[in-house]
């Protein structure tokens, strides 16, 4: 045999490779149809995921700013405001008592002017009374956008007439509501 017959020989010998169309294309179709589930059903979850957890971040982060700054306007306000009720003059008592009382609502606005209009203004005029009040401490128990409670320490020196002053600490606890983008007073107990 020559060299040209033993290639033909083997070529004949040489098994046959046998294709198989229906698994050829059942495989192109199950690659092909993951392929779209992937691009069509878990990028777009996970996209969608990814988004709502960026937004309630967002929020959650947008509810932390609220609370500390109603927390820090509340503990401003219960400052300013105990400050306001518990210090004045005798010359200027109903002046600066009732401009605490724009600082006040509700029934505690009521009953502070009451007892302002009854006792301590015709006190302060009738035996010269005249406190100053401040505020070393204060912090904030709970605050949320429109309610919040603060406790105040507050130090105040009152003079009666010719005595001496007499200095007195206190603790308050100030619960202050927000009304018209104002946190007011709305109680004042001592603790």
């Amino acid at each position: 045999m020559t060299a040209l017959s033993e290639d033909t020989a083997e070529r004949d010998v040489a098994p046959a490779r046998t294709v198989d169309v229906d698994h050829d294309a059942t495989a192109g179709r199950a690659t092909g149809s993951w392929r779209r589930a992937l691009v069509y059903g878990v990028l777009p979850a996970l996209a969608l995921l990814s988004a709502l957890g960026a937004g309630y971040l967002k929020w959650q982060s947008g509810i932390a700013h609220q609370s500390t700054l109603a927390r820090t306007q509340s503990v401003r306000a219960a400052t300013e405001g105990a400050i306001a009720m518990l210090s004045y003059t005798p010359d200027t008592a109903e002046k600066d008592l009732g401009a605490a009382r724009d600082r006040l609502t509700g029934a505690f606005r009521d009953s502070y002017s009451a007892l302002v209009h009854d006792v301590v203004i015709p006190g302060a005029l009738q035996k010269g009374v005249s406190a100053v009040a401040t505020v070393p401490a204060a912090a904030s128990v709970s605050a949320t956008e429109n309610r919040a409670v603060v406790i105040v320490f507050v130090d105040q020196t009152t003079t009666i007439g010719s005595q001496p002053p007499t200095d007195t600490a206190s603790s308050v606890k100030v619960t202050l509501d927000r009304v018209d983008s104002r946190w007011l007073i709305s109680d004042f107990t001592p603790v």
